[in-house]
């Protein structure tokens, strides 16, 4: 019996010690397992408020890409006076770059939380005022293609950025100094389009479609500053410096710079469905620029005191014509407006319900300050209107335009192929809401074009009156880069 009991309080002490070290390692795992589920709630926490602290950031981009979109500068506040968002805020800045784009910081703070996001909005290069060519194809025309061509010292080369609402080929020895981007292809040959001032490869942008300007909404036929029907009114029938007779103003009003159907010109006027207006002062001296280069041109008085004494001002103005217009002289071969004796520059718009043909070289003095807009509108009750023409129906002799035009519909050819225009310069840029449709081949003979693209509306270092804008929904702006960055 001894030795029995003796076994039943051993069995008894291991089974105690067995409840202990069980107990101890319960308790210790359901510290373990309470340990871990305090950290992981405290490890969820944490990662809630660094999602919504990157939210807050990205609702800082949000904030200043609205304000850039609308021109203005972004007042992003600081660490010490952060903008509100949700249970946090946002603080950081907003700097425009040489080039026009603009780098945002956005720090975005939550609780114990920051997150920041760097973000470059880059301009779009769709703007019309932004390319040297631009054929919007409004009409949709699947087929359509800009065409450039020409080879040896014939072919054609653009200095800028293209859009075609269609397609773009390049053929021969023709070069692209600048982005061309299409909706559908681009087409080109090696080394057509050429690299950037750095040598790094630019290459054609396909499948962008880009907004047309909201013409509709200018509502030129009220918003202008000189309606030239309604001054024509009080016109009367005389001999101009410009040749023949012609409706013709005073000196002193400021459309005297138009003359209506001149009567030396009636086998253009002849043809037209609308009243021809010519862009030519009848108080100036009939110069010839017999050598095309803008050395001798027919000069265009605006305001300068000498010439139109006691007139209202005619620079920095909007000029309205329901009709056509023509640069178009038999004599002159180039015209070009004077600066007003103030010195500040020619800046003026001429916006046309009807045509315009370019058959005369257009020059400007200063091309730091000196600027002229040329705009065609479609007349619905016309079908041929909103067009602007290049050439002289006769001689072809058109072979330089400094200005920026839009046409509402097409660009045209009058006759480019002709031998006076082999060679056709444009220091400005062509936009057509519709299509460039113009045709530069005769036979062997291929007309080269030369568009060398003008910024100065872009960058506005110029301001023009009544310019078109873009649709309204349109911010012009594009996202280049977007990462997130360590906190400051």
């Amino acid at each position: 019996m001894i030795c029995r009991t003796n076994q039943t309080q051993g069995e008894a002490g291991a089974a105690l010690l067995i409840s202990i070290i069980t107990m101890t390692v319960l308790v210790g795992l359901s510290m373990a397992a309470l340990t871990t589920g305090l950290g992981s709630k405290r490890q969820v926490g944490a990662e809630l408020e660094r999602t919504r602290a990157l939210y807050a950031a990205e609702a800082g981009v949000a904030y200043a890409l609205r304000e850039i979109a609308h021109g203005a500068q972004p007042a992003m506040g600081s660490s010490d006076q952060r903008l509100a968002f949700g249970s946090g805020g946002y603080w950081g800045s907003a700097v425009q770059n040489a080039d026009k784009s603009w780098t945002v910081t956005s720090v975005g703070e939550t609780g114990l939380a920051t997150r920041a996001l760097e973000v470059v909005f880059t301009p779009q290069l769709g703007g019309i005022y932004d390319n040297a060519l631009f054929a919007g194809n409004s009409s949709g025309d699947p087929t359509y293609t800009m065409k450039f061509g020409g080879t040896k010292t014939q072919a054609d080369k653009i200095t800028g950025n293209i859009y075609s609402g269609g397609n773009i080929t390049l053929s021969g020895n023709a070069t692209i100094d600048g982005t061309p981007r299409a909706l559908d292809v681009v087409t080109a040959p090696k080394g057509a389009i050429l690299p950037d001032k750095d040598g790094t490869a630019r290459s054609a942008v396909q499948g962008e479609s880009q907004p047309l300007p909201d013409i509709a909404g200018m509502h030129y036929e009220t918003n202008n500053d000189v309606n030239v029907n309604t001054a024509f009114k009080a016109a009367k029938y005389a001999s101009g410096t410009g040749g023949g007779k012609a409706w013709q103003l005073p000196a002193t009003d400021p459309a005297h710079i138009f003359r209506l159907n001149p009567s030396d010109r009636t086998a253009n006027t002849s043809t037209t469905a609308k009243d021809d207006y010519f862009l030519e002062d009848p108080y100036t001296t009939l110069k010839t620029d017999s050598k095309s280069d803008g050395t001798d041109p027919f000069m265009i008085q605006l305001s300068d005191p000498k010439v139109t004494k006691g007139a209202t001002d005619g620079n920095r103005k909007l000029y309205y014509i329901d009709g056509n217009l023509w640069v178009h002289n038999l004599s002159a071969m180039s015209l070009e407006f004077a600066d007003p004796s103030n010195g500040s520059g020619v800046q003026i718009t001429l916006v046309v319900k009807g045509n315009i043909y370019i058959s005369d070289n257009i020059f400007i003095k200063d091309k730091n300050k000196d600027g002229i807009a040329l705009i065609a509108l479609k007349d619905s009750a016309v079908k041929d209107s909103g067009n602007i023409y290049f050439g002289d129906p006769t001689f072809g002799t058109l072979e330089h335009m400094s200005a920026f035009m839009y046409a509402e519909n097409n660009f045209y050819d009058n006759n480019l192929s002709a031998t006076g225009s082999a060679v056709v310069s444009v220091d400005g840029n062509m936009t057509a809401g519709n299509q460039v449709s113009i045709n530069r081949d005769s036979g062997t003979q291929h007309s080269k074009l030369t568009v060398n693209f003008d910024a100065r509306v872009s960058t506005k270092q110029i301001t023009l009156p009544g310019l078109p804008k873009a649709t309204a929904t349109q911010t012009g702006l594009k996202i280049s880069l977007w990462r997130e960055v360590a906190a400051p």
